[in-house]
């Protein structure tokens, strides 16, 4: 319902591309790249033919009101739809290298929007998803209902049709501009605010905002191009820098201090509610001797590589005992 309105707006714009290069349906890798595919020449007998004419806009939106149904797509033993949308997100050419795939796309330009809960989002993002970098291609947008309107809102026609004139002009601009370069006011900004952008960050949270500095420059130079600006100016930085914010507070919010590690994370739930200390044994009891002791010495080195946590060793007349405590950091 929420994307009925942008809808009406991008329809008086460029009603063409709200027909043909708005979709939905997200299932397979070799499925979105056929929704842009380039000519599919079939090569037999020396001759070449043309088998299919393709897509001429690469353009495409994809709009799923469940995310949670690519997720579990995605999940799939051979179903490459997450390397594709990795590819796609960095601009590289899409050729699924898989026998019978016939449609390439040498030139993408492929945009995702995808609705889901809190609960569905935490148990269908795998371990692979935040480790392989699928996860920190999305900006994670935390939204709810702000008003109770049992007759829907009214937008005021004159005002949508003002603003479907601004953003037509503001596409005539960016259609001519093939550089975009920083602002002299701007540099010093960005040189600022990058150094903690582009840090490395513990645990899953840090994994799925890795990507910070370059989704604040894309949103900066939307921003620019959206004002008919060819340079990022300090205004345009200033909101990119503002909306990457409420993404990585809604990251935190949504993922919290987990590790993405089920063993590591649980290990960390234990030391944070243990005043005194916590044993190796205890740790293994924990688990109802159900891990590994290489699994839980693997998750504590990785506790304690991340600043999470520490061990010393405790005296008992004997073996001395391993005590580990949480450092309280994240």
């Amino acid at each position: 319902m929420s994307f009925g309105e942008v809808r009406r707006i991008t329809s008086l714009v460029e009603g063409d591309w709200v027909e043909q290069c708005c979709v939905s349906g997200l299932s397979s890798g070799e499925g979105l790249i056929w929704a842009i595919r380039d000519p599919v020449v079939d090569r037999q007998g020396g001759e070449e033919k043309i088998a299919d004419l393709g897509v001429t806009d690469k353009r495409l939106l994809v709009q799923e009101g469940e995310l949670s149904q690519a997720l579990q797509a995605i999940a799939r033993d051979g179903n490459t739809l997450s390397a594709i949308i990795r590819l796609a997100w960095d601009g590289a050419p899409l050729r699924p290298l898989t026998k019978n795939a016939k449609g390439a796309c040498l030139l993408p330009h492929i945009s995702i929007i995808g609705h889901i809960t809190v609960a569905e989002l935490q148990r269908l993002l795998t371990t692979t998803d935040t480790a392989n970098g699928f996860a920190n291609r999305f900006l994670w947008v935390c939204a709810a209902r702000s008003r109770c309107l049992p007759f829907g809102g009214n937008v005021d026609r004159h005002a949508i049709l003002r603003l479907a004139a601004s953003i037509r002009e503001a596409i005539d601009f960016a259609r001519n501009v093939r550089d975009i370069t920083f602002g002299l006011d701007t540099r010093e900004q960005w040189e600022s605010v990058y150094p903690d952008l582009s840090a490395a960050r513990p645990g899953l949270l840090g994994a799925v905002t890795a990507r910070a500095e370059a989704q604040t420059l894309r949103l900066a130079m939307i921003y620019a191009l959206l004002d008919r600006s060819a340079s990022i100016q300090p205004q345009h930085l200033r909101a990119a820098l503002a909306v990457w914010k409420y993404c990585e507070d809604s990251a935190r919010f949504i993922f919290g201090d987990k590790l993405g590690d089920p063993t590591a994370d649980q290990i960390m739930r234990l030391l944070r509610g243990a005043v005194g200390g916590v044993t190796r044994n205890e740790i293994i009891d924990h688990f109802k001797r159900n891990k590994t002791s290489s699994e839980i010495s693997r998750a504590l080195t990785l506790l304690q590589s991340l600043g999470l946590a520490r061990s010393c060793s405790v005296d008992t007349g004997g073996r001395p005992a391993e005590l580990w405590f949480s450092t309280g950091r994240i």
